[in-house]
């Protein structure tokens, strides 16, 4: 049978021009038809990055150390106490009887902040106890029970040792830096082998040299944030071959294996040089090498009709709308939505009506409890209060909410308990701020800085403000940051306000004027760019081993979470949905201030504390 095969050609071309023509439909579906638009700027850049390692941000890795040279982290020690000897015939008298005094000095050195090495000797002292034999060390008038005679016993001695220290509480906690009042509580377990020597030795019957082994389990407690010196309390055991008090065995008696002095002393340790020579440096994380180079090519067109055909011949208008977000010391949002999708708060919503910590006690009875008791309530647990956006806030209206917003009301509250009793009984929870075991934060921060020991007592709170983020504060801005070009300033609060509602608390610190043009460029314009550009100021107080890397490191990882936050929530708002094809980028280098202020509440350094974010926009 003689086949069609040109019907076949035809239905197999059929076939592949309908699936190009489906695959052309799905990969232009979300395109704009850009013959609608005209090229009116070009522009080409090439960004060549110089080749880094990456490492890991603000606070560095406890568990992982680099080891120091053999010079430093060197100490000092002596020892004072008394001990009781436990030997074959210890029981044959009163307890006291077998009790004597030890004193001993000592020098040692941290490897790591974990382990080390220490040599100890121990000054002449005595063992004492009983025997029922008469030999070197037997002394006194024989005294007699149902077993027999026995006789008073004492044998002098010193003793020279070599033990391992380890620091248990690092070990399992970590190192906690220098210049803290982390671990000012330390155990330590020391185990070793010396060399004892009996004094006064007058006859072959017993050992005059013979081998120690040395067991403590130590306390120390330090009292200053160098750690320069110790309190310590240790109970040792002293453990020796069973002839240390000339008991060898014999007859049918078999002598005990194992004779020993068990101690508690007191002492203290001096560590020499200084507290930097007594630290640690942390080591860091290198996650990859990175070798950039980048090729730009920005092109802004206009769409020709924006409304009809009858506005065809007017030209669009290209502008610039610039605005600062500014942020608390020490938070940039890691820790929170957009950045961390499922959080409860929100950096931005804090940013504009958040209270306080956005922080409350988990259990308000137990709160209440201590506050009626008049006791700390550092130790309860607290949690996150989810965020509410600005113009949809239900509760606690007439306090201060939002960071630099009011220009007369600060962000910290109160701490009086007169005044977190009367928000609870508003409310039904109390308010709390952010504990670290040695401060008490009174706003928002980024769990990596918690712990961070800031340059006064006063920057831990917040009450100081200067209405940055609002439109109040536009004229301080102005005076004091350089804008580019002839770009419009606009407020935080008025984005905000433009994005999501100016109604409710966010209305009270914008323009509504303001808010109506941003809204009218959003809803009519074409958003040609976004750049968010992360600020952060030079302030750390970090001593330790490479003091001003761990500083930058840190100041970096804000200025650059910062950037992140503010750009992520611009990329997910409804209002900015459209802008599949518009450009969101982040400069690739944030900007660290520097501020010679030492107070965080200063202008000069909230200011530099935030991101400055430009839209670039055509409009007819």
């Amino acid at each position: 049978m003689k086949r069609n095969y040109s019907l076949y050609i035809f239905t197999f071309l059929a076939f592949l021009m309908c699936g190009a023509l489906s695959a052309q439909q799905l990969k232009h579906e979300n395109v704009p038809d850009l013959t609608e638009f005209s090229e009116i700027y070009r522009d080409t850049t090439e960004f060549v990055a110089p080749t880094e390692i990456i490492r890991k941000d603000s606070i560095l890795e406890p568990m992982r150390v680099v080891t120091n040279k053999f010079g430093k982290n060197w100490f000092l020690f002596a020892t004072g106490g008394a001990h009781t000897f436990i030997g074959d015939y210890s029981n044959l008298g009163p307890f006291k009887t077998t009790l004597s005094s030890d004193f001993s000095i000592g020098v040692g050195k941290w490897f790591t902040p974990g382990i080390g090495l220490k040599v100890e000797y121990i000054f002449p002292t005595n063992s004492r106890g009983y025997t029922r034999n008469v030999h070197n060390w037997a002394y006194g008038e024989p005294m007699t029970d149902e077993d027999g005679q026995y006789w008073r016993f004492r044998t002098h001695w010193w003793d020279l040792s070599a033990s391992v220290i380890l620091n248990l509480s690092r070990l399992f906690m970590g190192y906690e830096g220098m210049g803290n009042n982390k671990l000012m509580n330390q155990f330590m377990l020391n185990a070793g082998i010396g060399l004892v020597h009996h004094t006064g030795f007058k006859d072959s019957y017993g050992s005059q040299n013979e081998i120690s082994a040395h067991a403590e389990l130590q306390y120390s407690r330090f009292f200053t944030k160098a750690k320069r010196w110790s309190l310590d309390f240790k109970v040792r055991g002293l453990f020796y071959q069973t002839n240390f008090d000339g008991e060898h065995g014999y007859g049918d008696y078999v002598a005990r294996k194992i004779d020993c002095n068990i101690g508690l002393d007191l002492g203290v340790t001096f560590y020499l040089g200084s507290k930097r020579t007594n630290g640690w440096s942390e080591s860091t994380t290198a996650y990859y090498q990175r070798d950039f180079r980048q090729r730009d090519i920005l092109v802004v067109n206009e769409r020709d009709v924006f409304v009809g055909e009858e506005e065809n011949n007017k030209r669009a208008m290209q502008g610039t709308m610039t605005f600062y977000v500014f942020y608390p010391n020490n938070y940039s949002g890691r820790n929170d939505a957009p950045l961390v999708a499922d959080a409860d708060v929100n950096t931005l919503d804090y940013l504009a009506g958040g209270l306080f910590t956005q922080k409350r006690y988990a259990d308000t009875k137990s709160a209440t409890s201590k506050i009626l008791a008049g006791n700390s309530l550092n130790g309860l647990k607290i949690e996150d209060i989810p965020t509410e956006m600005a113009e949809e806030l239900t509760f606690a209206t007439d306090l201060p909410r939002g960071y630099e917003m009011s220009a007369t009301s600060p962000l910290s509250l109160s701490l009086k308990p007169e005044d977190m009793t009367e928000f609870r009984e508003k409310e039904g929870f109390y308010y709390a701020p952010i504990y670290d075991g040695s401060h008490v934060w009174q706003y928002r921060i980024d769990d990596a800085t918690l712990g961070q020991t800031l340059l006064n007592n006063s920057n831990y709170e917040e009450t100081q403000t200067f209405g940055l983020n609002s439109h109040g504060g536009l004229d301080i801005i102005k005076e004091n940051m350089k804008l580019d070009g002839n770009d419009e300033l606009v407020s935080f609060a008025d984005v905000y306000a433009a994005l999501n509602g100016n109604e409710g608390y966010i209305a009270q610190f914008t323009d509504e004027e303001t808010v109506n043009r941003i809204k009218d460029i959003l809803e009519n314009g074409i958003i040609t760019m976004v750049q968010t550009e992360g600020m952060a100021t030079s302030q750390d107080n970090y001593s330790g081993a490479n003091a001003d890397k761990v500083g930058t490191e840190r100041n970096s990882a804000l200025s650059e979470n910062r950037a992140n936050s503010v750009m992520k929530w611009l990329q997910e708002n409804e209002n900015l949905a459209d802008a599949l094809y518009q450009s969101f980028f982040t400069n690739g280098q944030n900007t660290i201030n520097e501020v010679k202020d030492t107070s965080t509440q200063s202008l000069n350094s909230k200011l530099n504390r935030g991101v400055k974010v430009r839209l670039h926009y055509i409009k007819k």
